[in-house]
């Protein structure tokens, strides 16, 4: 491949902005929480764009929508690229959708040019990257890797709808699947593109960075237990109360992420029962451990769980703690790496290596094969808001070397 091959960016462009409508409010936040009416109506778009497109599309028993392009041998295993489109609450239009019509965009400009490749390719908009809805992120990327768990079929939403009538609302048989696994040897790379969604390319002045490694996670759920009181009559020593104790907590993870190198945060955070005159009697919040380091984020979850233990037994509390969602720290595969530095340098840009901070589907993919991540910058790094933001140009960069990289690896032996 002597030249470099561009996508259509206006079309690209067009897409992103039609895309962002569906499920968007008056405040021009999007909301497509997984499996919801529009959700599956974005799903619909999505379908459609594939068949234009000129690929065959199906959708597995997870729901991921695939669309497939033949190569000149078709028995040879898949080149992959994808993302989601499921969103948190009111977020904005690029995150999971950039790499989803990026996808798209790539294999459209391939058949549409007639471009040669040797290996099929395919790109996948997962079902459920988000885990907003249920509090378990990646389910089509897991299930198509072979990790899906049954019991997830219990979680439900704030509504009561497990996960369960979810799919079958959406036309989907539970019990089935996991039989969206797929065989190791039906794929060969996966390439997502994706914003960055941090600020590291931005103070670089960059357009576009390659990930070396994706930073791995651990969701944790804390419940202090204590004793409510009236907030009057009882003395300070007298008290059981888990909102101080919560406070200790809270400082604990930050403490916990600064000595690790890592990042820990709280995201949730209620209070029982919630009057301004009465001494809690139950705190509950959430920590979100992350870092590059399998074995220095199992530090992290024991240290931080150890001092809240210690702390809930000074106080006089009983703590709960539960693993709500772990995923390993992922290193992007050598080969993957070598196709999207070379289709940086043929597009004239600068390769910028980082580590990505953000989960994304191809943590759970790494199970099937190589992977490796396109991020694209974002305005101020702003992400999960109505105020998310990369240029037309940016993106139309980023599906520039996905296009190219795809075609690398499809025709590499």
């Amino acid at each position: 491949m002597a030249d470099a091959y561009e996508v259509n960016k206006d079309r690209l462009w067009s897409t992103l902005q039609f895309l962002g409508k569906i499920g968007q409010d008056k405040r021009g936040g999007v909301t497509r929480l997984s499996l919801t009416e529009p959700d599956m109506a974005a799903r619909a778009y999505v379908e459609g764009l594939m068949k234009e497109a000129g690929l065959t599309v199906r959708r597995d028993e997870a729901g991921n929508l695939i669309g497939r392009l033949e190569g000149d041998r078709p028995g040879l295993p898949a080149v992959m690229t994808g993302s989601h489109i499921d969103t948190v609450v009111q977020a904005g239009i690029f995150d999971g959708a950039l790499g989803v019509l990026g996808g798209i965009e790539a294999l459209r400009t391939v058949k549409e040019r007639g471009i040669r490749h040797r290996h099929p390719l395919e790109v996948v908009c997962f079902t459920d990257e988000e885990g907003v809805r249920f509090g378990v992120g990646y389910l089509g990327s897991r299930a198509m890797a072979g990790a899906w768990t049954g019991e997830w079929l219990d979680a439900a939403d704030d509504r009561g709808i497990t996960l369960r009538e979810a799919f079958e609302r959406a036309g989907l048989d539970p019990e089935r699947i996991a039989n969206a696994r797929r065989e190791k040897k039906t794929v060969k790379a996966y390439v997502e593109l994706h914003i960055e969604q941090g600020r590291v390319l931005e103070e670089r002045q960059a357009p576009i960075g390659m990930a070396t490694a994706i930073y791995g996670h651990c969701w944790l759920r804390v419940t202090l237990k204590g004793r409510a009181d009236h907030a009057g009559t009882t003395p300070m020593a007298l008290r059981r109360d888990p909102a101080a104790a919560a406070a200790e907590a809270l400082l604990a993870a930050e403490r916990t992420a600064l000595r690790y190198g890592g990042v820990a945060t709280v995201g949730t955070m209620s209070l029982a029962p919630g009057a301004i005159n009465v001494i809690p009697g139950e705190a509950s919040f959430t920590v979100d451990l992350r870092h590059d380091d399998s074995a220095t984020l199992q530090r992290m979850k024991r240290d931080l769980c150890g001092e809240i233990h210690a702390v809930c037994k000074r106080r006089r509390l009983e703590p709960v703690i539960d693993v709500l969602d772990e995923e390993a720290p992922v290193s992007c595969g050598p080969a993957v790496l070598e196709a999207i530095e070379q289709s940086c340098r043929a597009s004239g840009i600068p390769v910028q290596a980082l580590v990505c901070g953000a989960g994304h589907d191809a943590a759970a993919i790494r199970g099937l094969c190589e992977v490796g991540m396109i991020l694209v910058r974002s305005r101020d790094g702003i992400s999960h808001h109505p105020s998310e933001w990369s240029s037309p140009d940016d993106c139309a960069a980023g599906a520039n070397v996905l296009l190219n990289a795809l075609l690398k690896l499809a025709n590499r032996t």
